[in-house]
C-alpha cells in the first residue's frame, strides 16, 4: 500500500508541479477542470445519484464555461456564498446529521455540497491568477495542519474529536496541527521573502489578526475532513473512489480545502 501511494503521489506531482510552475494560465485550468469533474462525480456517488456521470458533466460544463469564457464573474459573491453555507448548513449537520440517502433534503444537501466544491475549484483559479506561489502557501496551510494533526494525534491523541465519524481523529491531533501551523506561517513572515498569504495576512491585520485568520483556516479545514468523513460513513464508502491508488479519490484529497480555499479568496480579496 505504501509503495502505491508512494508512485501515486510522484505521478501526480510530476503532472501538477510543472504545470503550476510554467505560470501558463490555459494549462493550469485545463487540469483544474479534470479534478474538477472527477471530484463532483465522487460527491454525486456519494449521495447516490443515479446517473452520476451525466451530472458530474453538467457541472463540468459549467464549470468550464466560467472559468474560460466567462472570465471569474462574480467571485466574491460566490465566495461568501460558500463560507455561508458552511456556517449555516455543514457545520451544524455534523452535530444534527444528514438527511436520510433518496429524500429532497438529500438532493437539495448534493446542490449546496457541489456548489462548495465549485467554490472551493474557482478559488484555486483566483489564487493561481494572484501567483502560483500564492495559491501554494493557502493549500499548504491544510497540509500542514493535517500532517501535524497525524503526528500529534498518533503522539498524544487520547480524546475522540469526533468518534461517531471518525474514530481515528483527536483533539490533541487538532490542536497539534493548528499549532504546527502557526509556528510554520510565523517562520514565512520572519524568513521567507516572496509573497505569500501569510505574509500579507500578518502585513494587514499584525500578529493578533495573523493567529485569528490562520486559526479560522485551520478549523474549517478539520470540519471539510469530517462532512466528507460524515458522508462516506452515510453512503458505506471507505473511500470517494480509487482513481487514485492507494490515495483513494481526488474528494479524498481535496476535501479540507473545499471550506478553507473559498474562505482565504474571500479574505484575499479584502487584503
Amino acid at each position: 500500500m505504501l509503495k502505491t501511494r508512494v508512485i501515486t503521489a510522484l505521478v501526480l506531482l510530476a503532472i501538477l508541479l510543472p504545470v503550476l510552475f510554467l505560470n501558463n494560465f490555459f494549462a493550469f485550468a485545463a487540469v483544474t477542470v479534470v479534478f474538477f469533474a472527477a471530484g463532483v462525480w465522487e460527491s454525486l456517488r456519494l449521495f447516490r445519484y443515479s446517473r452520476a456521470e451525466l451530472w458530474a458533466g453538467f457541472w463540468t460544463v459549467g464549470y468550464a464555461v466560467v472559468v474560460f469564457v466567462s472570465g471569474l464573474p462574480g467571485v466574491r459573491s460566490l465566495f461568501a456564498v460558500c463560507v455561508a453555507l458552511w456556517v449555516i448548513r455543514f457545520v451544524p449537520a455534523l452535530k444534527l446529521g444528514l438527511p436520510p440517502l433518496k429524500t429532497p433534503a438529500n438532493r437539495l444537501l448534493s446542490i449546496t455540497y457541489t456548489l462548495a466544491v465549485l467554490g472551493c475549484f474557482i478559488s484555486i483559479v483566483s489564487l493561481f491568477q494572484h501567483s502560483p506561489l500564492y495559491l501554494l502557501s493557502v493549500m499548504a496551510i491544510v497540509w500542514i495542519a493535517d500532517i501535524g494533526a497525524y503526528f500529534a494525534g498518533k503522539g498524544f491523541g487520547r480524546h475522540k474529536l469526533a468518534p461517531s465519524i471518525s474514530p481515528g481523529k483527536s483533539w490533541e491531533g487538532a490542536v497539534g496541527g493548528w499549532l504546527v501551523v502557526l509556528v510554520a506561517a510565523a517562520a514565512t513572515v520572519m524568513y521567507l521573502d516572496g509573497d505569500t498569504f501569510s505574509g500579507r495576512l500578518y502585513e494587514r491585520f499584525g500578529w493578533l489578526g495573523f493567529i485569528v485568520v490562520m486559526s479560522l483556516l485551520v478549523a474549517a479545514s478539520v470540519v471539510g475532513d469530517l462532512f466528507e468523513s460524515q458522508l462516506k460513513r452515510r453512503a458505506g464508502f471507505k473511500d470517494s473512489s480509487n482513481l487514485l491508488p492507494g490515495h483513494g479519490g481526488v474528494l479524498d484529497r481535496i476535501d479540507a480545502l473545499i471550506p478553507v480555499l473559498p474562505l482565504a479568496a474571500l479574505i484575499d480579496l479584502w487584503l
